[in-house]
């Protein structure tokens, strides 16, 4: 039997759990931060959101792949962050899609786009609907007669491998658990873990650039990605598989990012590998997120690939379990198909060792102690953020890359600026941060923020503490998304960020494939 995604939050209906439970936790989680009420609320039902009526009407030749139910039209008009979460929590659906098409070949896809182009319809590519920036809010404004979403699930086969390469062509709608079990099938792994993995889609993936498992060396889906076919409203975007080439541009490296704005990505040939059977891994403690940094650079600059290196300020640690909140955490770890990888997490402990760091042991494949907790405490957390919803707790994060050179400033910035803006919006709060990625350059802090909510003015307490935020990371030299995307969230920084002669060629490049401009307006250029 088909499951049914929640239409307000993240998972199935059928994983809700009992209102008696979500009390218990309630109870539990405002005695472990402080704040959160404990009379928690429920989500308003799908039956009592007032939905308008389409404003377009599908063309009869459209009509078999279109489903303008109340679930799917409410589902793919929001996103996963956490402004999505409490509006549809609310029964607040601002911009709401007017069908959803599904299509189930690239002829079907080619048709959507022609009629769209024609009447002069906004059309929204969907993968899994986990965009935390809105990617997929169908928010197109008023110059358009209305706006369907092209959902991409029917694209979620794996339809060749190629074993000498170690490459295979994977549908762009298949979600992660969908193409990994596909490729285990054939003892091979992508190896793409993003937080959002169980509900999201390798399109998805390559059109948001999304961050992955390493914390090092193959951090980006671009790093995995051998080619890309889309098919736009000029016609077909197809680059040719190569390992390299340095003839021009690259036409797939233009899709990575693009975010549904030059085409409707249908499939691609990404590099896969063995499953590794081998690890090594522990938990190192240090006395302070600045000295932890220190040692993350060295293990880098050194040219250590580890498959994880998760730096966790004491609060990020305690909040996760990981950590008793007096002491930085770092979660290292090298995993291999075939090849011993405990003298690469001897060099790398010798290094923690040096700048004064303790662990106690050392494990192989399993994931034992504060590894373990993080780790659970990572997968849950989507799962949870709900229940935060529901007792009146603000829980969002917002991530950033910077130069080694500006960490400490960046870092100094940001928390001043976010813990000020809790203080002054919601009484209160905390603001803790992670590495979930490094470079030898640089690393990648990912910060969480948990505060006191006002119930009803959730999404106007957050869009101000991200404007401080977000403020802060671009004065300081950071990026105002390392592997979250730009979509409509972001779009004031990225305006920011991007060269204007970038903007430009990169406006131009649109008005070519999609002279309509009806590819997700909004995001990344146009209005």
């Amino acid at each position: 039997m088909e499951r049914t995604r929640k239409h307000w939050g993240w998972g199935f209906e059928d994983e809700e759990p009992p209102r008696s439970e979500v009390e218990q936790m309630a109870a539990g989680f405002a005695a472990h931060l402080g704040f959160g009420r404990t009379d928690i609320e429920d989500p308003v039902a799908l039956a009592d959101i007032d939905l308008s009526p389409p404003r377009v009407q599908v063309p009869t030749q459209l009509e078999a792949i279109a489903d303008t139910s109340d679930h799917a039209r409410v589902f793919h008009s929001h996103g996963a962050a956490y402004r999505d979460v409490v509006r549809a929590f609310r029964g607040e659906i601002d911009h709401l899609t007017d069908a959803v098409l599904r299509p189930h070949d690239e002829d079907e896809v080619a048709s959507v786009l022609a009629w769209a182009s024609a009447e002069g319809v906004a059309v929204i590519p969907f993968g899994g609907g986990t965009s935390v920036v809105g990617g997929v809010e169908p928010r197109v404004g008023t110059d358009f007669a209305g706006a369907v979403t092209l959902d991409t699930g029917a694209f979620n086969q794996l339809e060749e491998v190629d074993r000498v390469s170690g490459a295979a062509r994977i549908g762009a709608g298949a979600l992660g658990p969908t193409l990994e079990a596909a490729l285990s099938e054939q003892d091979l792994t992508l190896r793409c873990y993003p937080q959002s993995f169980q509900f999201s889609t390798l399109g998805g993936w390559i059109a948001t650039r999304a961050g992955g498992h390493f914390a090092t060396a193959e951090t980006h889906i671009d790093d995995l990605v051998e080619s890309v076919r889309a098919v736009t409203p000029s016609g077909v975007w197809d680059s040719r598989r190569l390992p390299g080439s340095g003839a021009g541009p690259s036409p797939d490296r233009m899709l990575l990012g693009s975010e549904g704005t030059l085409g409707v990505i249908t499939s691609s040939w990404v590099r896969v590998r063995p499953k590794p059977d081998t690890r090594a891994q522990t938990a190192v403690k240090f006395g302070s997120f600045a000295i932890a940094a220190d040692a993350v650079r060295e293990i880098v600059q050194a040219r250590l690939r580890p498959a994880n290196l998760r730096l966790l300020d004491p609060s990020e640690a305690s909040l996760t379990g990981a950590g008793d909140g007096e002491s930085a955490i770092l979660v290292v770890a090298f995993e291999s198909a075939g090849r011993d990888v405990s003298g690469e997490l001897d060099q790398a402990l010798a290094i923690c060792k040096a700048h004064g760091g303790e662990w106690e042991q050392v494990s192989g494949g399993g994931r034992e102690g504060a590894s373990g907790a993080w780790r659970e405490a990572f997968l849950r957390a989507p799962y949870l953020r709900d229940t935060f919803v529901r007792m009146g707790v603000l829980s969002e994060t917002f991530e950033t890359a910077i130069t080694w050179d500006k960490l400490p400033d960046l870092m100094g910035n940001v928390t001043t600026a976010v813990e000020a803006a809790l203080a002054d919006i919601c009484g209160g709060g905390q603001v803790s941060c992670r590495f979930t990625h490094v470079y030898p350059d640089g690393p990648a802090p990912y910060f969480t923020v948990l505060a006191p909510a006002e119930r009803g003015s959730e999404v106007a307490q957050w869009d101000a503490i991200k404007r401080a935020a977000g403020d802060a990371l671009i004065a300081s030299g950071g990026t105002i998304t390392h592997h979250h995307a730009v979509g409509r969230d972001h779009r004031p920084w990225y305006d920011k960020q991007r060269p204007e002669v970038f903007a430009g060629a990169l406006a131009a490049a649109k008005r070519s494939v999609d002279p309509a401009g009806i590819l997700n307006p909004g995001v990344l250029i146009g209005p």
